[in-house]
């Protein structure tokens, strides 16, 4: 009988039914190494050229080695720059501690942002300061709460953009360092192309004490999103350093080292 025209057509195999197969039987290429070295594969650089199967391999482990050094080296940036950035918060905690009034905690906490992180814009509100309260002190009533309870949005710190009136409004002893306006303090537009950004922490403890401003001209240095772990941290310590001169409290790092030298 003669064989159909059909019967003679060569089969084709199932590129993925081959995939499966190989995949399930690693030991296949055991003993066939030449036929590793005759497969060819498309070439990851040269368009239409080839290589062969192992030369692919090299290739592809040299770079996943190289991604693989440039992540390391990139945690190893993060790893140093978040040192440098505690030891200089140690040094700002230390200092603040050492003043002995809140106006001398204020006056501080803008000295030393300005020396060890670069920030010249910073503002200290306080509930109950007073007329007497200098720069970078502010006395916060109940009407500047309220907007920056709004601005926080329920958080206990934020980033934010700085547009023109935020600015003012928030920063009042220092000038706009940009050229142009916003319309609103809460609901100024996001769009706004000339515009600073600050963190914004509420100093609570037990109860709300005020709000610290930390602002920048730069647009992206509080960009929103930004984790707030640091300034929140230096909120805590300010809001247990507030109002110890009114208590009749010393300086809690004297404190320490005359309790030592008491020893």
């Amino acid at each position: 009988m003669a064989e159909s025209p059909v019967s003679r057509r060569p089969r084709t195999l199932d590129p993925d039914r081959v995939a499966e197969w190989l995949a399930t039987h690693p030991d296949f290429f055991e003993g066939r190494e030449g036929l590793l070295q005759r497969m060819r594969v498309p070439h990851p650089e040269a368009r239409g050229g080839s290589i062969s199967l192992l030369e692919r391999l090299v290739h592809d482990l040299r770079g996943r080695t190289d991604q693989a050094e440039e992540r390391l080296e990139e945690l190893l940036t993060a790893a140093r720059d978040n040192e440098s950035r505690y030891q200089r918060l140690r040094q700002l905690v230390l200092d603040l501690l050492d003043a002995e009034s809140d106006d001398a905690l204020a006056e501080t906490l803008a000295t030393r942002l300005s020396e060890l992180f670069d920030i010249a814009a910073v503002c200290l509100w306080q509930r109950d300061a007073g007329a007497s309260a200098q720069p970078p002190r502010q006395a916060l009533d109940d009407a500047r709460g309220e907007q920056f309870e709004r601005l926080l949005e329920g958080r206990a710190s934020r980033c934010l953009a700085m547009p023109r009136t935020r600015w003012e409004a928030l920063l009042p002893d220092h000038q706009w360092p940009l050229g142009a306006d916003c319309a609103d303090l809460v609901d100024a537009s996001q769009a706004d192309a000339t515009r600073g950004s600050a963190v914004i922490v509420r100093l609570t403890r037990g109860e709300c004490l005020g709000y610290l401003v930390v602002a920048s001209a730069d647009a992206e240095q509080f960009r929103a999103g930004l984790d707030t772990l640091f300034p929140e941290y230096l909120g805590d310590v300010l809001a247990r350093c507030l109002g110890r001169d009114a208590q009749g409290q010393a300086p809690l790092r004297s404190s320490s080292r005359d309790d030592q030298a008491s020893r």
